[in-house]
Order: structure tokens, then sequence, then C-alpha cells
């Protein structure tokens, strides 16, 4: 019997069924590519919000920032104090709004800069920081029809000469959200923006431009760098590797950054008529072969890609059958011989003849891409593979 002392670490455990593999290098390949879209004295935001759209928020921003990143972008305080706390000193730019006099403190002793979106919310910060020595550096956000956070873009110069009355803060930037530039169509993209510049001309007209201005996402930056750069760009899914539509897919060479594997935890043959997995929704025809892989809906993989997804074995697609379960999922190998307990199954990534991508997952659930990849749950484990990225982690495979 083993001691305790004796078993395996428990971080060796959790990569022992299944796993996300981060390739460092695709994303400094992937800020590249958009460096070449702008001016050299244009900063590229590497949105990093929801732990990197789940690929690790700490060890993206890092390569994101060796690679030519001059921003960061999250969605909260905690998110952006992790940053600081790795060592990251970059501007970081907290886009959602905050209320409370606790978070408008901590944004200020962590070197954050804060989206300020009404008035009320400005008087909260003015009065949590009215004894700061110095103002706090804030973005102000205007609503030119995201109908999200962001103040009426028509009254952008009563919205920033309030702000600009508060001494604890000091607008350092003018910013709005695209709501369709992902689409084809332009026609909404090209509203917002001239609502955009018709606020930008209105606060000039009255000396309250702010200094820098930021508008265009991904999206927009592929769709039309020139016209929509401003200042900044912020760029989220093309930082790690996906084009936000089919159409934009060949503006740029893109790598994705993420790979989803698992390993084969049983085999077994099953006879013509087994119903296999939950309402026995796959039936096998004939005799088959049966491999188990240990991941499922609980490690975020769609129970609606049940009997739609296919995965790679070395280089062969094999078909997933049955319905997808908790913390399984089942293929049929009948054609692959040499299989063992073990063997590793990629569900996302690539092989010499094939491609299995998050966009196609997306297509299949009837949702997006940035959904999947987020939706890949803590107990699989993030992996930086040996010799990926080795300036930023010399060492042997890491774990995030």
């Amino acid at each position: 019997m083993l001691s305790w002392d004796d078993t395996p670490s428990v971080s060796a455990m959790r990569c022992s069924r299944a796993w996300v593999e981060i390739n460092l290098d695709a994303i400094q390949h992937n800020v590249c590519q958009f460096r070449r879209l702008l001016r050299p004295t244009t900063d590229l935001m590497a949105v990093v919000k929801a732990d990197a759209y789940g690929h690790g928020a700490v060890a993206v921003a890092r390569a994101a920032v060796s690679a030519g990143a001059t921003w960061l972008g999250v969605a909260t305080v905690p998110e952006g104090i992790e940053l600081r706390q790795a060592g990251l000193n970059v501007p970081i730019l907290v886009m959602g709004a905050l209320h409370h006099a606790d978070e408008v403190r901590a944004l200020a002793r962590w070197q954050l800069q804060p989206t300020i979106v009404t008035p009320k919310q400005a008087l909260v910060f003015a009065e949590a920081l009215s004894d700061a020595c110095l103002p706090l550096p804030v973005h102000i956000k205007l609503d030119t029809g995201m109908s999200r956070l962001g103040f009426d873009w028509q009254r952008a110069v009563e919205f920033v000469e309030f702000v600009a009355g508060l001494p604890a803060l000091q607008i350092t930037n003018l910013y709005s959200h695209f709501a369709t530039a992902d689409e084809a169509d332009e026609t909404e993209m090209r509203r917002q923006h001239e609502r955009f510049k018709r606020a930008i001309a209105m606060l000039q007209r009255h000396n309250r431009l702010p200094a820098r201005l930021h508008l265009a996402n991904t999206a927009a930056t592929l769709s039309d760098a020139a016209a929509l750069q401003y200042d900044m760009v912020r760029i989220g899914l093309g930082l790690y590797g996906l084009a936000p539509s089919p159409h934009l897919k060949a503006v740029l060479n893109l790598k994705p950054a993420l790979e989803v594997k698992a390993r084969i935890t049983h085999l077994k043959p099953i006879a013509a008529g087994a119903g296999v997995s939950y309402g026995h929704r796959f039936v096998a025809e004939h005799p088959m072969t049966i491999a188990v892989v240990g991941i499922g809906y609980a490690d975020g993989i769609p129970r609606l890609l049940s009997n739609q997804m296919h995965v790679l074995i070395g280089d062969e697609c094999v078909r997933q059958i049955g319905a997808i379960t908790m913390d399984q999922l089942m293929l049929d190998v009948s054609d692959i011989h040499g299989l063992k307990e073990g063997d590793i199954v990629t569900l996302l990534g690539a092989s010499p003849s094939h491609q299995l991508t998050a966009d196609a997952w997306a297509n299949w659930v009837g949702t997006i891409s940035w959904e999947i990849l987020c939706g890949f749950k803590h107990r699989l484990p993030r992996i930086i593979p040996r010799n990926n990225a080795r300036k930023l982690y010399p060492a042997e495979d890491s774990l995030l």
C-alpha cells in the first residue's frame, strides 16, 4: 500500500485525464500580425479578461507584452490586481463599471485605470479618492449604439465637463464600443463610428477632447484599421488566434493558441444493437469498438455536441458517439488498431491533415467561439508545453 508521501503530486494527477495546452508562441505571433496593421505610434491593448478567454491571464499577458502589446484590458479589479501582482507594469484598463469605494481605492492602489460611464459613478470615485495626492487617470466611455455601458454620445460635452470638474479624476481617454463590427454588413458599424466622430467634434469645439481616443475591437481592426485605430486598438478574440467572423479570416494569418486534450480511459467491444450512453441516442448498427475518454460537459465540452463532433487520434479523425456525459464521452474507434488506455485524444487542435476549431463547435451548437473558449472549466489544468515560449517560461511543461 502506498503511503501518502509515495502518492503522485496533485498537480501531476490533475493532468492525468484531460487538460488544455496553451501555445504562447501563437499568442506572440498573433500580436505581431496585428501590429503589422497599425501605425508605429498606435497602442495595442491585449484584452485578457475572463482569465484571457480561458487561456490563463498572466501567461498570455506576459506573452502579449513581450510581442508588442502596450496595454492590457480586464473586466474587473481582481483581474487587474492579479496582473500587477505577477509583475506586469504596462497600463491596465478595467472595462467594467465600478460603484463601490473599496474597488475605487483598490484601483488607485494598484494603478489600474477605470471606465467612467455615469455622473453618479464619477461622484463615487471622487468621494473615495478625496484624500488622494494625485488624480486617478480615467477613461470616459460613450454609448454610440451598443446600449450597454456608456453615457449618451450626444451629451458627451456635458458629461466630460462634469467629470473634468472633479479634482480626484483626470480624463485621459475617450472610447466607445462597436455592436456589429463582426458582421459583413458594415452599415451599423459606420453609423456608430460617425456618432463617435460627431462627439469628438463637439468636444473639440468646447476644448474638452481628451488626449487619447480608442474605438476598434478585433473585428473593427480587421475591417478597417486605418480609419478606426485612433490612438489604440483593443484586441480580444484575435489575440487567441480566431477571427470574429468568416469574412475576416483571410485578413491576417492568425494561429489558434488553445488545444484541448484528454486520454482514453477504457476500450471495449460492443455488439450490434447496443445503445451508447444516456438515453441511447446512439445505437450500434454493427459490432464496434468504442473508446471512453475522460472529459465531459463538467469540463466545458458542450453536451449539444453529442453525436456531432469529431476528435483526433494521431492524424485520424474519429467521430464521437452517444450523449456526452458529465465526465466522459465515447468514440467510435472500430477502424483504429493498436490503441490502448492512456492514449491521447485531441478535441480542439490540429494534426498534419485536420484542424478542429472552436468556430466549428460554435456553429454546431448555435453559439459563438468566445463562449466556447471561455467555457473550459478550471478542472482542466492549463499547460504550457515544453519548448514553448521558452524565454517566458524556461522550465519544462508548466502548469498554469
